[in-house]
């Protein structure tokens, strides 16, 4: 590896990136394809293990989904390679989504066979990136959690689950163990495009909130249409819209912070940001999952587990969105704060009472949180009308 060079390929554009292209945008629809697949698992298992399970295949996939929002921002996909190379990837990421639901009963071979493809593809299209010994020192962490994976789902049982977890740990635990021997040496001088970052990541989170739902849509028995049902279908659509108001209320303030950041700072920024959508996307399935029970029966008193689903969901994501402001400084975390914990206050209206009065109120208290903040941020500028 220490002798890895990047071979120069022909019409090779090296100016940086600036806005999304539309082959990034259907890059980031294969693999909200994956967060759709979690979704359906947790569905068919809302337990402690099922959950830890699915925490654990997220954090392989967002890892390498991430991996490549950093690379499109070095390597713009301008050439017909590049392109076809990010199909390539597509595929890999198809694969590994294919083999996810049975993956730890007997399909685990086959996510394995995928996320090496992803990585694979990963690290040659890294070879332009002008990263020099970032990328000898990138290609042995990925390239050894992706055989890790492979194996672990060769081997199935318990072997699986130590080998998965060792692959978690080996690209996302060990460089802070050992930092002058891993990526982070080097992390710290990429250079990263603030405005193509930002904006990489929010349409990420749309697509996942578009996706979701999709899946509420098709999980509603239309046999059986009531007045009820059409109810709960329209706030299956106001909740994830309102976690979209939650979150784009931010990003004009995240890109100006990275915009204004020294090279070194803005890469430790970036990093952070990227870690922060882990609870924020992870959130968008969790509460998913929550909310199909409560389109598919919301006269009935939901379960623990769909209530905790919903409620747990959303706090989730507010917790993404506090990580977010956290680590760029930018605006004040109390409101998100606050609302998390009414939240989960709203968690016995689903389990004593009903699951669409429970999704109901969660609803209202995302949209009071926004319309206050709306409010406080209008009373502070002159002239600029509250909603």
């Amino acid at each position: 590896m220490a002798r890895l060079r990047a071979p120069r390929w022909r019409g090779a554009d090296r100016a940086p990136a600036d806005r999304v292209t539309t082959v990034e945008v259907f890059f980031d629809v294969v693999f909200v394809f994956t967060l759709t697949q979690l979704t359906h698992i947790l569905e068919a298992d809302l337990s402690l293990p099922g959950a830890g399970r699915v925490l654990l295949l997220f954090a392989i996939l967002w890892w390498m989904f991430d991996g490549y929002v950093w690379l499109s921002n070095h390597v713009p996909p301008r050439l017909p390679a590049q392109k076809l190379l990010l199909f390539v990837a597509m595929a890999g990421f198809l694969i590994a989504a294919v083999g996810m639901p049975r993956a730890f009963t007997g399909t685990g071979v086959v996510f394995g066979v995928g996320y090496l493809v992803v990585i694979s593809v990963h690290l040659i299209l890294f070879t332009q990136a002008d990263v020099g010994r970032g990328l000898r020192r990138l290609a042995p962490y990925n390239l050894g959690a992706a055989l890790l994976v492979l194996a672990g789902g060769l081997a199935g049982g318990v072997p699986q689950y130590v080998c998965w977890v060792a692959a978690f740990a080996l690209q996302m635990v060990v460089p802070y163990l050992v930092p002058r021997r891993s990526w982070l040496s080097v992390v710290w001088s990429f250079r990263i495009a603030p405005e193509h970052f930002v904006e990489r990541h929010g349409l990420l989170v749309i697509i996942a909130l578009g996706e979701s739902v999709v899946v509420i849509g098709m999980g509603v028995d239309v046999t059986h249409l009531s007045a009820g049902i059409l109810a709960m279908v329209v706030l299956a659509l106001a909740l994830p819209g309102a976690l979209w108001w939650t979150y784009f209320t931010d990003t004009p303030a995240a890109e100006a912070v990275l915009s204004a950041a020294e090279p070194g700072s803005r890469a430790r920024l970036a990093l952070r940001l990227g870690f922060a959508h882990i609870p924020a996307l992870l959130g968008v399935m969790i509460a998913a999952a929550g909310m199909h029970g409560a389109v598919a029966h919301p006269g009935s008193p939901a379960s623990w587990q769909s209530a905790l689903a919903l409620g747990g969901g959303v706090v989730m994501f507010l917790a993404g969105i506090v990580w977010v402001r956290r680590s760029l400084r930018t605006v004040p975390v109390s409101s998100r704060l606050v609302t998390a914990a009414a939240v989960l206050a709203t968690m016995p209206i689903g389990t004593v009472v009903n699951a669409g009065l429970h999704l109901a109120a969660v609803v209202a208290v995302l949209v009071a949180m926004l319309l206050i903040e709306r409010r406080h941020h209008a009373d502070e500028i002159p002239g600029e009308p509250a909603v």
